[in-house]
């Protein structure tokens, strides 16, 4: 059996910020941002998606303590980022721009993505 401990992660398509829509699951349709993407996981946390209820503890910060509603990690799959001229879901595909750097570039309309 193989360890995977030397192997390196995938290179994902999505990063922290990038505007986002889930195109399966539950929250099918919602469109958000993404606040942190785990990479050894291959999943993303997205702003408003995915809402757990999460029953904590009285603590400092929380003296009652009681359910706290927040975000669970959504794999990255079921992800497309949300190009901004249109609006709508695409592919990131990636090619070198002119100055020879690797960039990521929308399937749909070919353009650059920032």
């Amino acid at each position: 059996m193989e360890s995977k401990k030397n192997t390196k992660p995938a290179k994902l398509k999505i990063r922290k910020g990038d505007l986002v829509q889930v195109i399966a699951g539950d929250a099918k349709g919602s469109q958000g941002k993404v606040t942190e993407v785990i990479i050894d996981k291959n999943r993303a946390v997205v702003e408003g998606v995915n809402m757990i209820s999460k029953h904590t503890k009285p603590n400092a910060a929380n003296p009652n303590g009681g359910i706290v509603k927040q975000e669970a990690a959504i794999h990255i799959s079921n992800l497309a980022l949300v190009e901004p001229k249109t609006g709508k879901p695409t592919r990131v595909g990636r090619k070198t721009n002119d100055a020879g750097k690797l960039v990521r570039v929308s399937k749909k309309s070919g353009e650059e993505i920032k």
